[in-house]
């Protein structure tokens, strides 16, 4: 649970440095990969007055758990319900992981299939089949809509009359 113990017990490795250009250089075999953005370092971002106390930043971390588990809870009961379920579980992610490892490399993880999801709905290919999928999906809602007309007539299907 405590970020800097994980660290300098070696449980969790530092990340690789990143340059202003959004390279990486790989800690094990030296090479300098070219990426987008500059992904920050794991770890707790707790000011450092509260990590200067062990009891202090482990009162920190337990906020900050019940805050998330909170927002996440929410989320949770939004996702049958009307409301942003998964931005809102996703949100209690973004808390926890100010303090806690294990959610950050959680964010990261979904960070990466999000953009390449959004990569390939990109690809026009993609984008043809989809449009076509579209297409025959409102081809055959506007034939079973014409049916139900010319069977039942335009009326409500409940007596308002009555």
């Amino acid at each position: 649970m405590n970020a800097e113990r994980d660290a300098r017990d070696g449980g969790a490795a530092p990340a690789a440095p990143v340059s202003d250009a959004g390279d990486r250089t790989d800690s094990v075999t030296g090479e300098v990969t070219e990426g987008v953005t500059k992904e920050r370092d794991l770890g707790s971002r707790a000011p450092g007055f509260i990590k200067a106390s062990r009891a202090l930043h482990l009162s920190w971390q337990v906020g900050v758990f019940v805050v998330g588990l909170a927002v996440v809870v929410a989320g949770i009961i939004m996702l049958p319900l009307p409301g942003p379920g998964w931005l809102v579980i996703f949100g209690g992610m973004a808390i926890w992981a100010t303090e806690f490892v294990w959610a950050q490399l959680v964010l990261r993880w979904t960070r990466r299939k999000v953009t390449e999801a959004a990569q390939r709905a990109l690809d026009p290919k993609v984008r043809r089949r989809n449009i076509i999928l579209t297409s025959v999906g409102l081809v055959i809602i506007a034939v079973l809509v014409g049916i139900y007309v010319w069977k039942f007539g335009i009326t409500m299907p409940w007596k308002i009359h009555e």
